[in-house]
């Protein structure tokens, strides 16, 4: 009898295997980063080769730590940041060029070329999404034109893309020798160049961007009983199992949170800052700057929809401020730092570092600090560092109201950063709802294996999923609502200063 669900979780800065059993808890768990590679400002790439290579590795480890024998595995799912893009040869499996990350803003030229007959909302209507560097096909498009050697490949038949859930399934099953080429739905959706209401890749959209259909992989249910594709017996975990999950990682959070009734919405504190609210099977299009995209499919159930807020740098400022700064030794080490003031002094630390994503999509944005005084030491930058995640929530939030209207009771918040009670009790009081950490905080994995076990009947059906689920700690607002209107009134005012300052 099997005993657990493995989930990859291949995000940004790190790859991890975590094995889950039936109530949702992990039984094992690896880990390992790679490297982020920056040729030029704004430039953003991953090298595919080492992330397979770290796929292997955790993978392999997972299951030896968990000390599982052969059959203890029901069945794999995948996630992965999504808009991710990579272009390789299916006959061997080299990439052609380095996995272009999602915060990389080398398209704007090509995203303002196509803004140009229509504006940035030319395909919001077909896709959900504003024309933005943000997603999968203008940066396909950029590698088309840049690399001669993919762009001959792709005329020819030899050259296939993917986000990087594509690359992980596809080397999974077997790579060169058989492969699957596919994608589920939420990861399709993210590229700019599949329809919400048929689930396929549009072929208007196609031909206006020169991307042929035969470098596209085939788009999949997120969690696939029909399934026909399993990894390979030589492969990391040793056996033959069910690939049959695959979500891209804020939709694996949003199933993962349990957030499958409309109305529902969490959170997830990562590299990024992402909210998803679920809409159900109606597509709820954004007139507040926030993208209509999917939630999830499972099997032959109709697609559930969700508006989303994507936030591009939160975490990544605590990394920042760690690597390019040298303020603290590690990251966790920000919450002592900003707990050494009492509060911000004043500052305010807009973090554009790649332009301004949801509401406002401004590829122009840069970051700033302000109302810097004399008075100011690296526990007021610290704190403004932390507050910024929470400012930037609370805008997507608002708009996310206005969308919707549907106003938020409480807020499921996962990823890395909800370790930090003192962001946690700051984002309680800056939106006046309860923010609330479950038992297990690796949500995006888990919604992963979910996705997997559901398929092969590890979990029954969904009731199961919310048996699971488990309150760990709450924050209630403390904060007086003049004095969260003044401090957001002024946050506004900061973020104004980021724009227009790249010509």
């Amino acid at each position: 009898m099997p005993r657990y669900i493995a989930a990859v979780d291949q995000g940004t800065t790190s790859t991890r295997c975590i094995l889950f059993d039936h109530s949702g808890r992990i039984a094992a768990v690896s880990q390992k980063e790679h490297q982020q590679i920056y040729p030029q400002p704004g430039w953003v790439e991953h090298d595919p080769l080492e992330i397979w290579q770290r796929t292997q590795e955790v993978c392999r480890q997972a299951v030896a730590n968990a000390g599982a024998r052969k059959g203890d595995i029901a069945a794999v799912g995948i996630t992965n940041q999504r808009e991710t893009t990579l272009v390789w040869d299916r006959r061997t499996g080299k990439p052609y060029y380095n996995a272009i990350v999602w915060q990389d803003t080398r398209t704007k030229s090509i995203c303002d070329k196509l803004a140009l007959d229509g504006g940035m909302d030319r395909f919001r209507g077909k896709v959900g999404l504003p024309v933005s560097t943000y997603f999968s096909g203008p940066k396909i498009r950029w590698i088309l034109d840049n690399v001669p050697e993919a762009r001959n490949a792709a005329l020819s038949g030899d050259a296939v893309f993917g986000n990087i859930d594509t690359w992980e399934v596809w080397w999974l099953t077997g790579g060169p020798h058989g492969g699957a080429h596919v994608t589920d739905v939420t990861n399709a959706s993210r590229t700019m160049l599949m329809n919400l209401e048929t689930l396929d890749w549009d072929d208007e959209i196609l031909a206006i961007l020169g991307i042929p259909r035969s470098l596209l992989p085939r788009i999949v249910p997120s969690s696939d009983p029909q399934a026909w594709w399993a990894t390979v017996a030589d492969g990391p975990f040793g056996e033959s199992i069910p690939v049959c999950g695959d979500l891209g990682d804020q939709q694996a959070a949003l199933v993962g949170q349990t957030c499958f009734s409309p109305g529902e919405a969490k959170n997830t504190y990562g590299t990024g800052c992402f909210m998803l609210l679920n809409t159900g099977s109606e597509i709820v299009h954004s007139s507040s700057g926030l993208l209509t995209t999917l939630a999830y499919k499972l099997g032959e159930l109709p697609a559930i929809y969700a508006l989303e807020g994507s936030i591009a740098i939160t975490g990544a400022v605590v990394q920042w401020l760690r690597d390019n700064l040298g303020l603290i030794q590690q990251s966790g080490d920000i919450e002592l730092l900003a707990r050494s003031v009492e509060d911000n002094g004043g500052i305010y630390f807009v973090p554009a570092f790649s332009g301004l994503f949801a509401p406002h999509w401004r590829s122009d944005a840069r970051g700033v600090i302000v109302g810097l005084t004399r008075y100011i030491n690296k526990g007021h930058i610290a704190r403004a560092a932390l507050e910024a995640t929470a400012y930037q929530t609370r805008e997507v939030l608002d708009a996310m109201e206005r969308d919707s209207g549907v106003q938020l009771k409480i807020l499921k918040v996962d990823g890395g950063m909800v370790v930090n009670n003192l962001l946690m009790q700051f984002q309680a009081d800056i939106l006046g709802v309860p923010v609330v950490r479950p038992v297990v905080a690796e949500t995006t994995a888990l919604g992963a294996a979910y996705a997997a076990g559901l398929a092969v009947g590890f979990w029954k059906n969904t009731d199961d999923l919310h048996l699971n689920w488990q309150v760990d700690r709450t924050w209630q607002p403390k904060m007086s609502p003049d004095q969260r209107q003044s401090l957001y009134r002024r946050w506004l005012k900061a973020v104004d200063r980021t724009l227009d300052w790249v010509e």
